[in-house]
């Protein structure tokens, strides 16, 4: 959920969102109204229709064979020109459209695609239910800073698939996080239209750089930049963690608490450098292991090697599936499957290579308001978003030290209580066994942690876990 709230040195400090993906802290002007949102429709229906072109969708038995050589030796999958090339960009667009508004969710599962039109319908005709209200929200005083320098011929114009923009330019301050301050780029919005920004005033993100980008570096970047003069964050690794409760929340800078994981945590090599991306090479459904179905019912066993690209990001709320069959691989639609043997009391099982992680009922079904947390994907998106259901039972270590991204996922400990102030603490720890990790034969494969003599400095950040779905940090 896009929430926030950015204030700049000279203020007392402000509560900005956690999205995973995000690249840049994101400070709210001043705002015009009027805009119109067509454009920005458009934009996605024309990105989607490209994606999902037939003569682009090659054969991924051809694809295993052409590199072959590429992926035994862990070369980066959704790098190399292919068939996963081409399903990685389509699930990385789509979360960046699909998170930029809260997820609509169904009471009665089987009628959720056509409560998707009704919305999309109404929504040519009014935008948004809610007017965007900007006096509710504290805004970033750039001639009150003293150490504020824009940088205005970087512009950014920003649209998502529900007809929300965001418009701006970016500029340079001293920003403070946890016990850690460096003068750090971020975006400034001149002009949006969403009612997300109720309340709120900018979007903080922990996600990576990626090429040819015009937004500024994300802060993690920022903090942990070598020669960054300005940065105290110099003993500081290029790690994160995310923890979350349904009552609370906090991040973990510089790795994570041990303590806050049941078991030993188990890593994945990203299949991009630019996103948390890992493949899910089997995703069942329900009351058991045992009787569970398959919802992912690959083409053949190379397409299931890897598995669908699938995205970890706490910024989406549910659990995003294929409503098609992603560009041929698979012979059922997965969204039609779970709908024909939807239960409340049903739990699912995603497989990421020899792992398996349990999403209970009790995290993607809503039981006040009787509705699920899980939903199709838009059309032409080849693989898996997976949100915050996911989340409220694993913690999730996003590694970012080395030239691509390692994810370490262990289950909650839910005796943990996560932190209400900044704690800085030393950890010895164990870590993902870079030298071992690579895609193993065009496989999708988890690796156990190693033991480290070596101690880590965690920087325990609390956050406001507001209705389960919005993650406020303060900022400062």
């Amino acid at each position: 959920q896009v929430v926030a709230a950015w204030q700049g040195r000279n203020r007392e400090g402000g509560r900005l969102a956690l999205l995973l993906l995000t690249v840049a802290i994101v400070g709210c002007h001043s705002i015009q109204h009027g805009e119109t949102t067509k454009q920005g429709l458009e934009d996605v229906k024309d990105y989607f229709q490209r994606q999902t072109l037939r003569d682009e969708v090659k054969n991924v038995e051809d694809y295993r064979e052409r590199f072959a050589v590429e992926i035994a030796t862990g070369h980066l999958p959704c790098e190399v020109d292919g068939p996963l090339k081409l399903a990685c960009e389509s699930v990385v667009a789509a979360s960046r459209r699909v998170r930029g508004r809260k997820g609509t969710v169904s009471q009665h599962v089987p009628r959720a695609r056509k409560h998707h039109q009704l919305t999309e319908k109404k929504q040519h005709s009014q935008l948004f239910e809610e007017a965007y209200r900007p006096e509710d929200s504290r805004h970033f005083n750039v001639q009150a800073s003293s150490t504020f320098t824009p940088n205005t011929a970087q512009t950014f114009d920003l649209h998502y698939a529900d007809g929300s923009h965001l418009r701006g330019f970016s500029g340079e301050d001293l920003v403070q996080m946890g016990n850690y301050e460096a003068r750090a780029p971020f975006a400034v919005i001149s002009d949006c239209n969403s009612p997300d920004f109720n309340d709120v005033d900018g979007i903080l993100g922990f996600g990576l750089p990626r090429p040819g980008s015009n937004m500024p570096t994300p802060i993690l970047f920022a903090l942990t930049d070598p020669d960054n003069s300005e940065s105290t964050a110099e003993d500081l690794q290029r790690k994160f963690s995310f923890y979350s409760t349904d009552e609370a929340a906090e991040v973990q800078l510089g790795g994570y608490d041990p303590s806050a994981a049941a078991e030993k945590m188990w890593y994945a090599p990203s299949l991009s450098k630019h996103d948390f991306l890992v493949g899910v090479t089997s995703l069942t459904f329900g009351a058991t292991p045992s009787d569970a179905v398959e919802l992912l019912q690959f083409t053949s066993p190379s397409n299931k090697d890897v598995g669908l690209p699938s995205i970890l990001d706490s910024g989406t709320s549910c659990l995003v599936i294929p409503g098609d069959t992603a560009g041929g691989k698979l012979k059922k639609k997965p969204w039609d499957l779970f709908a024909k043997h939807w239960r409340s009391d049903k739990s699912f099982w995603m497989h990421v290579g020899q792992k398996t992680y349990e999403i209970p009922a009790s995290s993607w079904f809503l039981w006040e308001t009787q509705q699920t947390c899980v939903q199709p994907s838009p059309a032409g998106m080849q693989g898996l978003l997976i949100g915050d259901v996911f989340f409220r039972e694993f913690i999730v270590e996003f590694d970012m030290t080395g030239d691509r991204p390692y994810l370490g996922i262990a289950s909650l400990n839910k005796a943990y209580v996560p932190t209400t102030k900044n704690v800085q603490s030393q950890f010895a720890i164990d870590v993902a066994p870079v030298d071992k990790m690579s895609l193993a034969k065009g496989k999708q494969v988890m690796y156990e942690a190693e033991h480290s003599e070596e101690t880590v400095e965690v920087d325990r950040i609390p956050i406001v876990n507001s209705m389960g779905t919005q993650y406020f940090m303060d900022v400062g």
